[in-house]
């Protein structure tokens, strides 16, 4: 509809600029002229007149027969009722066609039969035969059927049913890239909003296999975990569905996770956190850190020996969020789930940012590191 409404909008815009047009230049001419008469209506309605077949015309092909052609692919139909159009169009033409000089055409004009009286042949003279005198033939008729004018106003209805379907074809091209547009959009927020169903889970699955873990061993550590996951599972609930969350609720959350970890990991694991004093204002969208952080914890601690997880968050730049999270890696048996959340990570990234984040992931024998800047 949005579409469809510029479209007329430039029609009428078009055609009231073709009709004041005359207006404007008989008024010019009117008052530019030393002659004191009336102002020329009579001549302007004329010119009116035979644009307003053309209005008409214009009307019938935009509203009736393009439609045809553009929304029904009929062709044919669309053909032959344009050629009917055409030539209901021709005929008006020329049944509207003035009539100049006509029932005076064999007239003689007076100064010529004035002559002819002066110039009487004298007496002594014999007049001509008629066989003798030429046949006089008087001007050929220039309003014939189809004149110069009948031509160049088919022309002109042409280049207009052709300049109508440009512009429908124009508008109809517009139209369809704004609803292909609409579609794309509708669909990354699907996959978006699939993809968060599965962080979700993903998320809460780990973590409650992590208090698991703490039940048998230190059941005051596990109530304190279990505390911890409320105000986790807060913000999973009621933030984690939005599209964006201010940054400060997402390091907060952030920093609520690696205090839960904390308490089950004790002292075994050096875990280094830098988070900026004074968080801008700024949104990004949530959840998007804590799988690169569970998979520290979950890869990168070990009971057998030294184990190290660094996580530091600033913004390096103005405008830009830096993430570097580096930890240490430790042999595990392959996870046959494993690789989801971070493949649902990826892959929000790529939809909600395309090609303006840059993630570099470096894997090597002993450490894994995730280095992460998005544009605020």
């Amino acid at each position: 509809m949005k579409q469809r409404k510029k479209e007329s909008l430039v029609y009428l815009t078009l055609w009231a600029i073709l009709f004041i047009a005359p207006l404007a230049s008989t008024y010019i001419d009117y008052a530019s002229s030393t002659v004191d008469d009336s102002f020329p209506w009579r001549h302007l309605w004329h010119i009116w007149m035979q644009y307003l077949i053309f209005l008409v015309a214009f009307l019938i092909h935009n509203y009736l027969l393009a439609p045809l052609l553009l929304y029904r692919q009929k062709r044919l139909l669309y053909g032959s009722a344009v050629a009917l159009l055409l030539s209901v169009f021709v005929v008006v033409q020329c049944a509207d066609k003035p009539d100049h000089g006509r029932g005076e055409r064999h007239r003689p004009p007076m100064h010529h039969a004035m002559n002819h009286e002066r110039m009487s042949p004298p007496d002594d003279i014999p007049p001509h035969r008629p066989d003798d005198v030429p046949e006089l033939r008087g001007p050929r008729d220039s309003h014939g059927p189809i004149s110069e004018h009948d031509v160049a106003a088919t022309i002109i209805f042409l280049l207009m049913i052709g300049m109508n379907l440009g512009a429908k074809y124009y508008f109809r091209h517009r139209e369809d890239r704004e609803r292909l547009a609409q579609l794309e959009r509708e669909n990354l927020e699907q996959q978006l909003e699939y993809l968060k169903y599965q962080i979700n889970p993903h998320f809460l699955m780990n973590t409650l296999n992590n208090i698991h873990a703490l039940i048998d061993i230190e059941p005051e550590q596990a109530k304190e975990s279990i505390v911890e996951l409320s105000k986790i599972m807060r913000f999973v609930l009621y933030e984690g569905s939005k599209q964006k969350v201010p940054l400060r609720q997402e390091l907060i959350f952030l920093d609520n996770y690696i205090q839960l970890m904390r308490i089950r990991v004790a002292d075994q694991v050096d875990i280094s956190v830098d988070m900026p004093q004074i968080v801008p204002d700024h949104d990004i969208p949530p959840l998007i850190f804590i799988t690169f952080v569970e998979n520290a914890f979950k890869h990168g601690v070990s009971y057998q020996r030294h184990s190290f997880i660094n996580i530091k968050i600033d913004t390096c730049e103005a405008g830009w969020l830096h993430f570097l999270c580096t930890n240490s890696k430790v042999p595990q048996g392959e996870d046959p789930h494993g690789g989801v959340g971070l493949a649902n990570v990826k892959r929000r990234l790529e939809l909600i940012y395309g090609s303006a984040y840059r993630l570099d992931i470096s894997d090597k024998a002993d450490t894994y590191t995730v280095d992460l800047t998005l544009p605020l």
